[in-house]
């Protein structure tokens, strides 16, 4: 049995470790160093398997990381603007298991930043950095990039970064032909269009406002110039004539079709274009006997594909594009040949794959069916269960034309009691844990008739396990009536299928007005809405537990929900179990553990032959039930608990002519040895050993004429002239000059400290500082300022100068939390014990008028700490009944970090106290939850109050 979790890397961070596997594709051990792009091939001739590295992707991974390393050397100012606002994360709070300080609920993915980064660098580094990389185009006469993402990784997320990326360059530099704002989408089905209208920044709900893409609220205002449109594939199909018209008008020209394809966005030359489930847009048309079945496995239509091209092409005739990227989990065409030949895209830029989003916890792990009692496979010995459409007596039965009435295979239907009886287990765990949406078992059949078995397998009772007969929950998916509807054709209503919707619609618990809404839908258009909104709270399909389909369904599909795949169909790539398992991968919860690494969950497999899996033979424990979620919104009825605060872009702190410093009254400042290393040792290294023998030395005691004390001095004044000018009343030319005297008085003085007598020699000391000089600008500009500052003026948002808790979105939790009944938020999050203590009191004292945990609702305040600006973000807002507003902080210990934040708080409140029109600000923190009720008490008084730990 191997480890209970194939997690081993963080989401956020570069993938440092990959499971290994043998050469039967098993997980042999944990392997250091990240995972090489590749991927794998099977021959069913033989069972045999192998593994083919993207080349072009490991070469470009290797360059693109030189280039962050030296700090995205090339770019735009707006670009580098960009690439610093979306790298920022906060602080990781390993007891709350939170990220707390940053611009956004959650960091960016690596594989996210890692995919726009990767593009900005084919497109803005300098030639050096791209020097001998060459990446071949499908043959056309634009530009395609592919960007390979595991489904799960967040690809809607991506094509908004390059949106934003894209649009705000072209505004900026509209002579640049790198840029466009002019976007034109193009998806695979009416589902990802609807899915994808996120990207529309006019839109209420859109990805540039939900992840905070834009670092100033000037930078997202401009954003709304982007010229955005999102079509569907069959658009770009030719216009077919009436074949009664009365008036020939000919075939439709390439300006026409343009105009048509385009509406608005015609108006606009050198767009760029974004292909989503780009593996459905290919050139090249395939040899038709093989290349359609290899079409057909992948659920790829070969007139799609190609039309899809084609269209392009006409707009590049007329208005041309610029480049194209390209986004897919499978970027994989049909070759004509054999199913042992590769077939990728050979435009792909970056790759991050299904293996590498298991091991960082993107999405849930898929346990596949290794080891059962019965008797393995003659050939392969594996189980049976684990590539059930392999076996002949289930491949033979299933692959002919067979009434609904035919029994299934035996051996299909021990693998349903098995995989239902796990699903009806898993349903009542879920139903113990608070989840009103049940768990949901999907199947991928190979053709109409054998989904129709399957339905009537299970609506009459033949499933062995209890429970498993609920028609009103079971939906059979019929593909052709879906295709149609997603190409937007009309279909030959089917009235023993339309009264099966009718059913499942009724069940679905739907208020009265909507239902009848949904009822009075054409049949494609009812089904639609069923499979887009599986697992939707609220939504037509929130009941549905039963899917059986034909192919993948729908890209589209993100029902998160899913627990359980049964395969029956062939599989001869890994590409195709990707896009099978694909449906089932998207987690309902992103609970971390203390080390920031995703908790596990589970889709559990029988019939397909993934290569990385998670055991689920004898001696397995049942895995974790994900969290149900709570969703907290702004109740209402509740106007009347409302806070509002002043949106505050920094302090500025306006100085006296004449600076001075008490120095008697500044703190020492001491300098850690431990945490400033000044040597290092380096030796070959060949696949993890060590060759001691050539150890070598690196030691910046060598180095000590860059760290003269003149030079320190120097580079400390400026950093301190750049943060204090502009508050400065008097000569800037005398600023400098006093700032030199105080950094030369500082750096002389028994104020700056050094744990060690071995550092306190001359040329070691002064490395200390110059390595520390952050630390050291922060702690005499504190004191500077205490010291000089005749007023502080508060430097507002000019967007937004005033948040609310009014304001604050929808969004779901798995936390602990408990509804409210004093604030306008309507429930509390829990990151703590301590916390939930504060909740009681706020609830219940007679001194609070209002409240709301400071979540969510963007209040934050800004401090600098070790030479960079930094977001703190208090736990609590409470509106005391005296007027005041007080700000409160919990903490268990305290440290230099806290109480930089305080201070930055403190003077925040003095600030806008100051300024009036915003009421009377006060703040304080409580180290001891006991001690809540008398700092509220202390505050609703009106007395100054000061508690320490």
């Amino acid at each position: 049995m191997i480890a209970q979790s194939l997690i081993i890397n963080s989401p956020y961070e570069t993938p440092s470790r990959h499971w290994s596997q043998d050469a039967n594709g098993k997980i042999a051990q944990i392997a250091e160093g990240r995972r090489p792009a590749a991927y794998e091939m099977y021959d069913t001739r033989n069972n045999t398997r192998r593994v083919e590295l993207l080349e072009t992707v490991n070469r470009v991974r290797q360059r693109v990381d030189e280039w962050r390393a030296a700090g995205w050397p090339g770019i735009t100012m707006v670009t580098r603007a960009l690439l610093e606002h979306w790298d920022a994360r906060g602080e990781w709070i390993a007891d709350a298991r939170r990220w707390q300080g940053g611009p956004r609920q959650y960091p960016f993915y690596f594989c996210q930043l890692e995919a726009i980064e990767t593009l900005i660098w084919w497109l803005e580094a300098p030639p050096d950095y791209r020097q001998g990389i060459f990446l071949p185009g499908d043959g056309g006469a634009w530009e395609r990039i592919c960007s390979k993402m595991a489904t799960g990784s967040g690809k809607t997320t991506v094509m908004g970064l390059i949106a934003t990326w894209q649009t705000l360059n072209a505004l900026q530099y509209p002579k640049d032909s790198r840029f466009s704002h002019a976007i034109f989408v193009v998806t695979p089905g009416l589902t990802v269009k609807s899915r994808l209208q996120v990207l529309l920044p006019g839109d209420e709900k859109n990805v540039y406002d939900e992840f905070s893409m834009c670092p100033t609220e000037a930078m997202r205002q401009r954003l709304n110039q982007m010229e955005i449109r999102v079509e569907n594939w069959h658009t770009l199909m030719p216009l077919k004539e009436p074949a009664r018209s009365v008036v020939k008008k000919g075939k439709e020209s390439d300006e026409a079709f343009t105009r048509r394809v385009l509406g608005r966005l015609a108006g606009f030359k050198d767009l760029i274009v974004f292909n989503d489930e780009a593996h459905h847009a290919y050139r090249q048309r395939a040899e038709v006997k093989v290349g359609r079945k290899q079409a057909e496995a992948l659920g790829i239509d070969l007139e799609e594909a190609t039309r899809w091209i084609e269209g392009l092409d006409r707009i590049h005739k007329t208005r041309r594009i610029r480049r194209c990227f390209d986004l897919s989990a499978t970027p994989f065409a049909p070759t004509g040949k054999t199913n042992t030949e590769a077939g990728l895209y050979e435009w792909i830029i970056s790759d991050f794959g299904l293996n590498d989003a298991i091991e960082a916890g993107l999405v849930k792990t898929p346990r596949v069916v290794i080891r059962d009692d019965a008797l393995a496979n003659a050939k392969s010995y594996a189980s049976k269960l684990y590539h059930l459409y392999r076996e002949d007596e289930v491949r033979d039965d299933l692959n002919r034309k067979a009434d609904s009435t035919d029994p299934l295979p035996k051996l299909v239907k021990n693998a349903y009691a098995l995989l239902a009886y796990d699903w009806r287990e898993t349903q009542k765990a879920w139903q113990a844990e608070g989840h009103t949406i049940p768990p949901v078992m999907l199947t991928v059949c190979n053709r109409t008739e054998t989904a129709a078995r399957i339905e009537r397998f299970f609506n009459e009772g033949d499933c062995i396990i209890e429970g498993t007969q609920a028609q009103e929950y079971t939906l059979r998916v019929d593909s052709k009536v879906l295709e149609k509807a997603e190409r937007g054709e009309k279909v030959t209503k089917d009235k023993e299928y339309a009264a099966r919707l009718e059913q499942v619609i009724k069940a679905a618990g739907l208020p009265a007005d909507k239902q009848n809404e949904l009822l009075a839908l054409k049949q494609e258009e009812q089904l639609r809405a069923l499979v887009d909104t599986v697992g939707k709270r609220g939504r037509p399909g929130q009941q549905l537990q039963n899917v059986v389909s034909v192919a993948m369904l729908s890209e589209g599909w993100d029902a998160a929900n899913v627990t359980h795949i049964m395969g029956l169909r062939a599989f001869t790539s890994q590409l195709l179990c990707e896009q099978v398992i694909g449906r089932g991968l998207r987690r309902v919860a992103h609970d971390m553990d203390e080390q920031g690494y995703f908790l596990p969950e589970f889709v559990n497999v029988f019939g397909v032959p993934l290569s990385i899996f998670q055991e689920v033979g004898e001696g397995g424990e049942t895995p974790p039930v994900p969290k149900a979620s709570v969703r907290i919104e702004v109740e209402p009825d509740r106007n009347g608990y409302e806070i509002r605060w002043p949106n505050v872009v920094r302090i500025q702190s306006v100085l006296k002519p004449e600076l001075r410093v008490d120095w008697p009254a500044v703190e020492p400042l001491a300098l850690d040895p431990n945490a400033t290393p000044i040597n290092a040792e380096i030796a070959p290294s060949l696949t993890g050993i060590v060759n001691l023998a050539q150890a070598s030395a690196i030691d910046l005691e060598s180095a000590a004429q860059d760290f003269r004390l003149q030079n320190l001095i120097f580079r400390a004044t400026r950093k301190l002239y750049r943060e204090l000018d502009s508050g400065f009343e008097g000569d800037t030319q005398y600023l400098a000059i006093q700032l030199i005297r105080l950094v030369e008085q500082f750096l002389a003085s028994d104020k700056l400290t050094i744990p060690a007598q071995w550092y306190a020699e001359p040329a070691r000391r002064r490395l200390l500082i110059g390595l520390n000089i952050d630390a050291v600008v922060t702690h005499v500009s504190r004191y500077i300022r205490q010291s000089n500052t005749t007023r502080l003026e508060p430097l507002f948002d000019e967007q937004l100068p005033i948040g609310s808790t009014s304001a604050m979105r929808p969004w779901l939790t798995t936390k602990p939390c408990e509804p409210t009944s004093r604030s306008q938020i309507s429930h509390a999050v829990h990151d703590s014990t301590w916390e939930k203590a504060v909740v009681a009191v706020c609830e219940t004292s007679d001194d609070v008028a209002a409240w709301a945990k400071n979540d969510h609702l963007d209040f934050v305040v800004r401090y600098l700490w070790e030479g960079s600006s930094r977001r703190f973000v208090p736990d609590f807002l409470i509106k005391l009944r005296n007027g005041r507003t007080l700000v409160l902080e919990v903490k268990g210990q305290d440290s230099d970090l806290n109480r930089a934040k305080r201070a930055a708080m403190a003077e925040w409140v003095e600030a806008i106290n100051l300024a009036g029109g915003f009421g009377s600000w006060c703040f304080d923190t409580v180290f001891d939850p006991a001690r809540t009720r008398d700092v509220i008490a202390c505050h609703a008084e009106a007395r100054s109050v000061a508690l320490s730990p």
